[in-house]
């Protein structure tokens, strides 16, 4: 479709809509386009597709939004990138640590080398506050402080849980609902922390089995980063005839319940509107957005309002440093500094850098949209990463020689004490009135997903459009650790009819 002047209307019609290019939506319209159905993707970048986990280049210095490990228990996701990307994945070792007390811990932890740091005195305190938790559980916990509590301990939470979460989440550890620990953190405790760690200290490796996801040891990586998958991904849905529009921003949705059509408007940046008509939309924006653009209006569109989102800033530092530092990230539990993770990008690929002898760091901000860091001058946010990283000990102010900040609003959807109740009321009636309306996505659901978990909400939607029903509960996607790991294939009890999955082997 090319492009007309500013202010005249252009208008496609295509069988299916996708807003959003990202991991959600390009697997869905690559799997609707392999089934050679019309379909039709607005993206409001006007360069990069996907979303949080496109890859930025900065003369010619490559770096991704947040750090996307290649990991998934699902057999049909991993089938998936290897379909798109055959021949350009690394296979990288996991090395993470942890930033605290002016000390850094292995992560996942070895259990001699972080009883050694915290001392006896320190770690008997643990031990003894676990037991506790253990022998008075908290019933029925509700916040993210009382289950991981009853989970750990309330020492192992202040010194490893409290302060990175509240750098996260700008919010106290007693606002934030328990759904997010058992979404991101279940199948993980103590007892297997430890036993995971012991067997690490003395070089002990897993047979079989890959564990619970927050002790998987290795990962593949593009070369290039994980743009590289969404570049290619796009590149192949065009191929089959679909469409990729960049630089529309979608401001409107209109439902012809009659005539079962929607009529959907996006706004250009040179200020001209398109219109499109379609029969079924797919939508990864944030679901708050999406509720608000739609006509009819919607009964639950207020609660849908109060839906909230975090969002964080890259300042990105490159120059050299006298040691090369293995870690692909580092969090950073100390309230000392403001930052909350440090990203090592030639960790992560060494061709995410131009040349054998730079260091690019990226170290993440969490913010709110218009709070005092989102709003700060690009030179301020600079200053203050070269003084953070140099207090951290990673890289001297004096060996920086440039630097770039990367903003990406609602990177995050935030888990509060309402937020179920809200992302509840707008599917109900959504599912009730708009049979032809798909969300997916990490803020399409306002889910916390992973981008395996987004790339199955997409492919699950696609799988319902070619069934002309609802087959599949995309909403089951990551609702606890065992679906959310396992993918189709395992999710015998939530999704009943697998064999009406299109190419799905048995």
């Amino acid at each position: 479709m090319g492009r007309s002047g500013q202010g005249v209307a252009v208008e496609t019609t295509s069988e299916v809509l996708v807003i959003g290019a990202g991991p959600a939506g390009l697997t869905a319209a690559y799997t609707l386009a392999k089934e050679k159905r019309g379909v039709t993707v607005l993206e409001a970048d006007p360069v990069y597709v996907g979303g949080i986990s496109r890859t930025v280049n900065y003369k010619g210095y490559l770096f991704d939004i947040g750090g996307h490990r290649f990991f998934s228990k699902s057999k049909e996701v991993e089938a998936l990138w290897d379909e798109i990307l055959p021949d350009d994945f690394l296979v990288r070792p996991r090395l993470s640590r942890i930033y605290y007390g002016n000390k850094f811990y292995q992560y996942p932890l070895k259990a001699f080398e972080a009883l050694q740091k915290l001392g006896i005195f320190e770690s008997v305190r643990c031990l003894s506050s676990f037991g506790w938790a253990k022998l008075t559980p908290i019933k029925d916990p509700r916040t993210f402080h009382q289950w991981v509590r009853n989970q750990f301990g309330e020492r192992l939470f202040s010194i490893f849980f409290k302060t990175y979460t509240e750098k996260v989440w700008g919010m106290s550890c007693d606002e934030i609902s328990a759904d997010w620990a058992a979404q991101r953190i279940k199948g993980l405790s103590l007892a297997m922390a430890v036993i995971d760690a012991a067997k690490r200290s003395l070089g002990i490796r897993q047979k079989g089995g890959a564990g619970a996801k927050t002790l998987i040891e290795s990962f593949r990586y593009p070369r290039k980063g994980p743009g590289m998958m969404w570049e290619a991904c796009a590149a192949k849905i065009t191929a089959l005839g679909g469409n990729i529009v960049h630089g529309r921003k979608v401001t409107a949705l209109h439902w012809d319940e009659a005539a079962r059509i929607w009529t959907v408007t996006a706004e250009r940046a040179d200020g001209g509107t398109e219109t499109y008509k379609a029969q079924h939309v797919v939508s990864s924006a944030p679901l708050r957005d999406l509720a608000a653009a739609i006509t009819p209006r919607l009964a639950a569109r207020d609660q849908a309002r109060e839906l909230k989102y975090r969002d964080f800033l890259t300042v990105v530092l490159i120059g050299e440093t006298e040691a090369e530092l293995p870690d692909n990230w580092i969090y950073i539990h100390d309230p000392s500094v403001k930052v909350g993770r440090v990203q090592n990008f030639r960790s992560w690929s060494p061709e995410m850098i131009p040349d054998d002898r730079s260091t690019c760091f990226g170290l993440e901000y969490f913010c709110f949209e218009g709070d005092g860091l989102w709003s700060a001058a690009d030179a301020d946010l600079v200053a203050l990463a070269k003084a953070e990283i140099a207090k951290i000990g990673l890289m001297r102010p004096e060996a920086i020689k440039d630097a770039c900040v990367v903003r990406q609003p609602k990177a995050y959807p935030v888990y509060d004490g309402q937020y179920h109740e809200q992302v509840q009321a707008v599917r109900d009636e959504m599912a009730a009135r708009l049979p032809t309306l798909h969300p997916v996505g990490r803020n399409g659901m306002h889910k916390y997903n992973n981008q395996d978990h987004a790339m199955m909400t997409g492919m699950l939607a696609a799988y319902n459009i070619i069934a002309g029903k609802q087959v599949y509960d995309t909403w089951g996607v990551n609702e606890d650790a065992e679906y959310s790991e396992a993918g189709v294939a395992g999710a015998q009890d939530a999704l009943k009819s697998q064999r009406l999955v299109p190419g799905y082997a048995q």
